[in-house]
């Protein structure tokens, strides 16, 4: 889906800001592939070098660097040790498949797209982030210059799952794009 989010960016769209107060349209693409060069780090691999002019480009290419190390069964089991904890390099990724939800919501709206997200992906982001450890929100847990969620917005107990995740996650679910 995030994919198809960034295809979906118009060019006049790339300066357009986000819900993210430090990013624009391309910062959030630029964050998303920065975080996929992050959990490379405890398997000792980078993302291969690209030009970031062309955030689709970018994206794939960090992608393909991502995906083959995610569904290689002996590495996907591999022990990791990250600023999430202990688990297996399959487990990280699965947290890492989370923030291109997050952030795709954030691409939607800065760039006038459909900002919905999937019903199983809010139910699950819902369970993960009402159990999230308070290290998540704190600036450069996860290393310099790596922000991961900004501090909880205030959202009512009855307002509907995607905005309570929203809320969660450090996001106003009525933030609107400027006119």
């Amino acid at each position: 889906m995030f994919e198809r989010l960034v295809s979906g960016v118009a060019e006049d769209d790339w300066a357009a800001p986000s819900p993210c107060d430090d990013w624009d349209a391309r910062g959030v693409v630029a964050h998303v592939i920065d975080m996929l060069g992050v959990l490379m780090r405890p398997l000792d691999r980078t993302l291969t070098p690209v030009d970031q002019g062309d955030p689709l480009s970018a994206f794939r290419s960090a992608r393909a660097d991502v995906e083959p190390l995610l569904s290689d069964p002996e590495l996907a089991c591999q022990v990791v040790t990250s600023p999430a904890g202990t688990m297996a390099f399959e487990q990280l990724g699965d947290i890492f498949g989370g923030d291109l939800v997050w952030h795709g919501w954030d691409l939607a709206m800065a760039t006038g797209q459909d900002a919905t997200i999937d019903p199983v992906e809010v139910t699950a982001g819902l369970q993960m982030a009402e159990n999230m450890a308070p290290e998540m929100y704190e600036p450069e847990a996860f290393g310099p210059g790596v922000v991961v969620f900004g501090p909880r917005v205030a959202v009512p107990n009855d307002a509907p799952a995607q905005d309570r995740l929203l809320g969660l996650l450090g996001r106003d679910p009525h933030w609107s794009r400027p006119a």
